[in-house]
């Protein structure tokens, strides 16, 4: 159930009830940070102290009201209560096709593409309308997953559909398909949410090398025509790379071109897609234990991942799609981020439930956890 509306079963304060922390609380030196509100709390609140004294196991000298405010933050919890079918939605991947025009080295798809698919566009309202229920929260519905969104001929009328339902637009794109009519249509429509395109390298040779095809010239050309114009509230240049001296010099490559334009240059560094790929960033050995998830927010409680086919996916990293956990064909989105499947691998990604040792998290360098 979202955090904006609880049921009416759940359990009010009571001063007989012993608290306990609430397990997906993203613990940090001198701040708190709780997925389920959107809330932090830092050194030197009253409430920060209180949520430090009831994790040491002090429970008794906390006053009624701090024992109150901690309930009603979702900051502690009573015994046997699970709020693992708490969830607040601030982003959504709603891939509305498979297919990638580009085969990256540092993308799944370089090494198993996916056949062509796409999402009937009835459905995809369908689906849209429902998420317009939680437009209060959703901060960006991300247009990608492992796709191209540009290569989809109703790429513009996606955009005009989310705008339409109140919801904010979120294109990631290699910019080969972001031509100029587009962006006048895009800024017609009132522009993005968000907008950021990938792009490795300004060499065409080792842009080809790194993306298995030659379209350097043509993106640069669509990023010219969009870098003064105000296509999207954000708008980012992510250059992706391995974090050593070629990746150095293509950051300071880019910067320097669109120096003085809308975009936002930064260098991003690859990572192994949770030990998919043989290349990138990863952890040094499988994490023992498990306690969340900082990939842009809390992956397991506030995302959305839908596959083409209407399949929901637990994370993006999930490439072959071994963590489905639900089916908007035949549930609603509700239906889905409430459901018994999501809840039981948000224990396991919490360590509240100790995960099985292949599950996904443990290889992800994006997981939180204890050191063993």
């Amino acid at each position: 159930m979202s955090v904006e509306a609880p049921s009416s079963t759940e359990r009010s304060p009571n001063a007989g009830e012993r608290l306990r922390p609430s397990p997906y609380l993203h613990v940090e030196a001198g701040r708190v940070y709780n997925p389920l509100t959107d809330r932090s709390l830092a050194a030197g609140e009253p409430t920060y102290a209180a949520l430090g004294a009831l994790r040491a196991g002090r429970e008794e000298g906390l006053t009624e009201a701090l024992r109150r405010e901690l309930r009603e933050g979702l900051w502690a919890v009573p015994d046997g209560e699970d709020l693992a079918r708490r969830f607040r939605l601030k982003v959504v991947s709603l891939e509305a096709h498979t297919v990638c025009n580009q085969a990256c080295y540092f993308c799944p798809v370089s090494v198993d593409p996916r056949k062509p698919y796409f999402m009937p566009t009835e459905l995809y309202e369908r689906i849209v309308a429902e998420l317009s229920a939680f437009r209060d929260t959703i901060d960006g519905v991300c247009m990608i997953n492992y796709n191209e969104p540009t290569v989809d001929r109703r790429f513009v009328q996606q955009v005009a559909t989310l705008k339409a339902a109140g919801l904010p637009p979120a294109v990631l794109t290699n910019g080969s398909g972001l031509t100029p009519d587009r962006i006048d249509a895009i800024l017609a429509l009132g522009g993005l949410r968000y907008l950021s395109v990938n792009i490795s390298t300004l060499d065409r040779e080792a842009y080809r090398r790194d993306r298995g095809v030659d379209q350097l010239d043509a993106v640069l050309r669509n990023l010219d025509y969009a870098k003064d114009r105000a296509v999207a509230q954000e708008m980012d240049l992510v250059v992706l790379g391995q974090k050593d001296e070629a990746h150095r010099r293509a950051h300071e490559a880019v910067a320097e071109r669109f120096a003085g334009s809308r975009f936002r240059v930064q260098p991003f560094e690859i990572m192994d897609r949770a030990g998919y790929l043989p290349v990138g960033l990863r952890p040094d050995r499988p994490h023992a234990r498990l306690r969340g998830c900082d990939n842009v927010g809390s992956r397991p409680l506030q995302h959305l991942h839908v596959t083409p086919q209407g399949r929901c996916v637990f994370c993006c990293e999930d490439y072959d799609e071994r963590y489905v956990v639900g089916d908007l064909t035949r549930q609603s989105v509700r239906e889905v981020l409430e459901g018994p499947e999501l809840a039981r691998l948000r224990r396991f990604s919490y360590g509240v439930e100790e995960a099985p040792a292949d599950f996904i998290c443990r290889t992800c360098v994006f997981a939180r956890t204890d050191v063993a």
